[in-house]
Formats: C-alpha cells, sequence, structure tokens
C-alpha cells in the first residue's frame, strides 16, 4: 500500500517515487509433506500527483501485481493476479493536520473469465499530525471487501527524520515500514516491512468456484544506490517471507476480519494445506523525482 508513503511526502520528503518495480523469488515448503513451490512476485507501482491548490492535492496512479506459484502441490502453476486503480486526495486541514483518503477499486483473480467475484472495493482514511519538519504522526483505517469478508486494518504511523538528514523512519503499520541510513550521498542500507491481506478468485485450472485468501508478511534487508543524480535508486533485498495462501471455496467466508482476527470466528474448511515461511531475495527499481 504505497499510497501510505505519499501521505507523508509533501510535507516530510523533498521527492516522490512516481515509478516503482520490484521482483522477489522464494521456494515455500508445506507443513504437512515436503512439497515444495517455488513463488515469484513481481509488482509495478504508479502514481500521478496533481496539486490543485495550495490546500488540495489529487492522487492517481495504478498498482499490478503478479504471483505465481502452486496451490496444491501439483505440477501446475497459478498466477493470482491484481490489478488497482488509485483514486484519491490529500487535504490540508489547518493547525499541522492534513488527510489522505483514497479509494481503491481493483480486480484480483487468476484473470479468467472475469466476474462479480473478481471485484473488490477498498477505501483508505489516513490523518496525518505534522509537529516538525523531521516528525509527524499518522492515524487511520484501510478497509476493503473481499472474497472471504470484509477486512478492515487500523493504522498507526511515524515519521521521523534525523537532524544530519542520513536517517530516516516511514512506517504505517501494520501495513508498511520503512526505515534507511545514508552511507554516502548515493548509496543506503535499511530495513523493510511489508505486510497484506487480500483475495483472488480463482477461475480455472482448478475449476470454477475457489478463492485464495493470502495473508503476507516479509521482513527484509535492503542495501540501495542512486544513479543519475539519484532518479533512479536500485535496491537489492534479502529477508523472510511468512505469506501463506489458503484455498478455499467460494461462499465459505468469515464475515468481517480485523487485522487477521475473524470477528465471528472461522470455520470454514481450508482445501490446500498451509505453506511454511521462507527466506527470500529481491530488487526495487524505483524512479524518483523531487517536490
Amino acid at each position: 500500500m504505497a499510497f501510505l508513503i505519499f501521505g507523508t511526502a509533501i510535507y516530510a520528503q523533498d521527492y516522490l517515487d512516481v515509478v516503482k518495480a520490484t521482483y522477489h523469488t522464494t521456494t515455500l515448503g508445506n507443513v504437512d509433506n515436503d512439497v515444495e513451490t517455488d513463488v515469484g512476485n513481481a509488482n509495478v507501482e504508479v502514481y500521478f500527483p496533481v496539486p490543485l491548490t495550495s490546500d488540495i492535492t489529487m492522487i492517481s496512479g495504478f498498482t499490478y501485481e503478479n504471483t505465481r506459484l502452486s496451490l496444491n502441490n501439483s505440477i501446475s502453476r497459478t498466477n493470482l493476479i491484481m490489478t488497482r486503480l488509485n483514486l484519491g486526495v490529500k487535504l490540508d486541514h489547518g493547525k499541522k493536520w492534513s488527510g489522505t483518503y483514497v479509494l481503491l477499486p481493483k480486480f484480483a483473480s487468476d484473470f479468467n473469465d472475469l466476474g462479480d467475484n473478481d471485484f473488490q472495493m477498498g477505501g483508505l482514511a489516513l490523518l496525518e499530525k505534522r509537529y516538525s519538519s523531521k516528525y509527524s504522526l499518522k492515524f487511520g483505517t484501510y478497509i476493503s471487501s473481499e472474497n472471504f469478508g470484509t477486512t478492515v486494518t487500523p493504522l498507526i504511523g511515524l515519521w521521523y527524520k534525523s537532524k544530519n538528514k542520513k536517517f530516516y523512519i516511514n512506517a504505517t503499520l501494520p501495513i508498511r515500514a520503512d526505515a534507511n541510513y545514508s552511507v554516502t550521498d548515493h548509496f543506503s542500507v535499511g530495513g523493510n516491512l511489508l505486510t497484506s491481506v487480500k483475495s483472488y478468485n480463482i477461475a480455472s485450472q482448478l475449476g470454477d468456484g475457489f478463492y485464495v485468501q493470502e495473508e503476507s508478511i516479509r521482513f527484509s534487508a535492503f542495501a540501495a544506490y542512486g544513479l543519475l543524480d539519484d532518479t533512479i535508486i536500485v535496491r537489492a533485498r534479502v529477508g523472510f517471507d511468512t505469506t501463506d495462501y489458503g484455498l478455499y471455496a467460494q461462499g465459505d467466508d468469515v464475515g468481517v476480519q480485523v487485522l487477521t482476527f475473524q470477528v465471528g470466528g472461522d470455520d470454514r474448511t481450508r482445501l490446500n494445506s498451509e505453506f511454511e515461511a521462507a527466506p527470500f531475495v529481491g530488487v526495487d527499481l524505483i524512479f524518483r523525482t523531487g517536490l
């Protein structure tokens, strides 16, 4: 949910990541047997912020994600694809308060025979209090309709930049957090946390009437180098991937889920085995522009 970074960009940063392409790969095991599956994840995020007045900025963008893996211990592999529009506005409310409000309509499935089950609607509201040019706090909520029900994610965040400008933290928990330290003008190291809870409709290979619930937590350390006056950032990552991909029948849902807790309990019948966590490696390519 990289739009959460933009929620602080105007006040806390002097740059904006306009395009970000990432790829990472891992091999996930199976808790019930020795079968493993190679998992490749590609993600592209594009942003188009348009200032309308000194207090209003339109936010638009597009996200594409493709995860390829075997879901059921077979040699056949499934593409879990998400395409999402990011449409919203950032408002300056005065007295150092601002708000970011974004609609997040998406298609998430294997993209075979697109229908109602492939479409989900999400929304984000994030308030930010800027205490100084070095420090701000964020509070908000992310809500999305999914095949398993409605997911609600309370958000709390922090932006901090050190006095010498070499170290910063940008966190919107529990969705993402970045810590970065500049070793030289162009080389930096840091750590990263990314989480997500989402679903994909499945209409091929396994047959109609299924969905995948993805619950993902990925920790990583990275080294980054800036090219062309830091307009291009290349970042190499190594980390630990705890993502699980649960397969369920359509209509077998939990109602409302807050973070990973099912409010009414979870009596669904899972149709595949749980995945084991594993190390992963990845690379990011970022196009960055000044504000």
